[in-house]
């Protein structure tokens, strides 16, 4: 067995069990350890052994980038480009003044105000987009139901009763997911990246933040954005994306 082969092997390994640390001969750039291992995690089985070979050669093909060049880089490249195309009522611009930061950063730092001001509106709409809206009102209506069912309610009552219980229930569980995960996240990812620092940004969980992009851009889109026929696995396009800024290797 070549090097190469071994090597792919193990980083292969090491992605399918999401170890801590990448492989020692894997020059993996500052926070994107845990991009990869969710991005494997979320990639069908059928492409995620071939794209983690093209990961591995990428990552070979020279030094990385110093400090989270390469993070800024896939969100100006990649995974805001596909929210905004998933999201083409964004009237707001923000994801397009989101962008605009994360480019920026990929030449100089961006103050920390600036960031605490762009990242809070994206946030809050990745993952209002990433809640199990279906699971959750479906519940909740099977429950409302049988409560009324319980209580005497004819069935067309009772299933008039639990539709309207679990549309109310089903948007204020979604805001508050959105609330409480954009709070938890959004300051901490500012300092992260206005101190260009990994250990800050691996603090910020950026795995969970990985499954949330792929969450809500697998949410259905209006009929214009995608072409007739199944639209592609929502974690194909970020995960060929960050391979393709490793590809790239270095600052321009």
């Amino acid at each position: 067995m070549s090097t190469d082969t071994a090597g792919a092997g193990a980083f292969r390994t090491a992605l399918a069990t999401a170890a801590p640390t990448p492989p020692a001969d894997a020059s993996v750039p500052d926070g994107v350890w845990p991009l990869l291992t969710a991005l494997y995690e979320e990639l069908p089985g059928s492409a995620a052994d071939g794209w983690a070979r093209a990961v591995h050669g990428a990552l070979r093909a020279g030094p990385p980038a110093a400090g989270l060049w390469a993070v800024h880089a896939w969100q100006a490249g990649t995974v805001l480009p596909l929210l905004a195309a998933a999201w083409p009522d964004d009237g707001s611009g923000a994801v397009a003044a989101l962008t605009s930061l994360h480019r920026a950063a990929t030449r100089a730092p961006v103050a920390c105000d600036s960031w605490r001001a762009a990242l809070p509106p994206v946030l809050l709409r990745v993952y209002g987009a990433a809640y199990d809206h279906r699971s959750a009102y479906a519940e909740a209506h099977a429950n409302a139901r049988s409560y009324a069912l319980a209580h005497g309610h004819t069935p067309a009552e009772a299933d008039a009763y639990g539709h309207r219980y679990a549309e109310l229930s089903t948007d204020a569980n979604a805001a508050a997911f959105a609330e409480a995960h954009a709070r938890a996240v959004g300051d901490a990812l500012a300092r992260a990246y206005a101190g260009d620092r990994a250990g800050a940004y691996a603090a910020t969980y950026p795995a969970a933040q990985v499954r949330a992009v792929v969450r809500a851009l697998g949410r259905p889109a209006p009929p214009s954005v995608h072409a007739a026929g199944a639209a592609p696995h929502p974690a194909l396009a970020p995960a060929y994306g960050l391979a393709d800024v490793l590809r790239s290797g270095r600052r321009p």
